[in-house]
């Protein structure tokens, strides 16, 4: 478990961060201060892995707080979570060391890449004498998370779209209609066709009329060329 000292001098922001950092896997919420110097005691009285910091503070500020952990020699890691979007706060504290940077307000999404990574980090650091190449790299990617998934349209749900996606997919050929994505995906033909309908909206799909001898004209679907690139922002 991954122990954390969350600096803010706001006590309900510092409650909205523990929320969210327990909500990641692998991480607890260990403690939390106001200010610089009582940052400085804790750190004497007990071991923490992490310590997310805030720059703003009444009594003390962030970075002169980061400065000061690093000039002591302290073996912390450090998440800065900041209003301050000024090049200069965001060079120094990277230069002292600060393993990430938020700038607030931020995404969730965001604060849990930066976890998610630094979890990964530290427990390279932590069992392994060595590391090679790719693992490097794959460090110095942690920070890059997949788009948030777009909205669907009011009536869809992703659950059902992965449904018919897998079926769109598991039908191997160049045209199928509502009817073929229904008998694959075991959903009803009104269902699959308003579903087929949405993915041509959302240029995943390309339609088709298809004009047999009698009756009236079918409406088949093809894969857009760039249908597959497309999908992964909605499932």
């Amino acid at each position: 478990m991954i122990k954390v000292l969350i600096v803010e001098d706001d006590p309900m922001v510092s409650e909205m961060n523990k929320f969210y950092l327990e909500q990641v896997e692998g991480f607890r919420a260990q403690g939390w201060a106001s200010s610089g110097e009582e940052v400085l005691e804790m750190l004497e009285e007990q071991v923490y892995d992490l310590i997310l910091l805030d720059i703003y503070m009444k009594e003390s500020n962030g970075l002169e707080l980061l400065s000061e952990i690093r000039r002591k020699g302290i073996k912390i890691d450090v998440i800065v979570i900041s209003a301050a979007s000024d090049k200069e706060s965001i060079q120094e504290a990277l230069q002292n060391g600060a393993v990430d940077y938020l700038i607030k307000p931020f995404e969730f999404s965001r604060l849990r890449a930066a976890l998610n990574g630094y979890r990964e980090q530290n427990r390279l650091f932590r069992t392994q004498e060595r590391l090679n190449q790719s693992e490097l790299d794959r460090l110095s990617r942690f920070k890059q998370e997949p788009a948030a998934s777009q909205e669907l349209a009011k009536g869809f749900t992703r659950q059902t779209l992965q449904t018919i996606w897998k079926a769109v997919e598991a039908c191997n050929c160049d045209l199928f209609s509502a009817e073929d994505i229904s008998a694959v995906s075991g959903i009803s033909r009104v269902s699959a066709g308003k579903y087929l309908v949405g993915l041509t909206e959302m240029g995943v799909l390309e339609m088709d009329l298809v004009y047999g001898s009698i009756g009236r004209p079918v409406q088949k679907y093809r894969l857009a060329p760039n249908g597959k690139s497309l999908i992964t922002k909605y499932i």
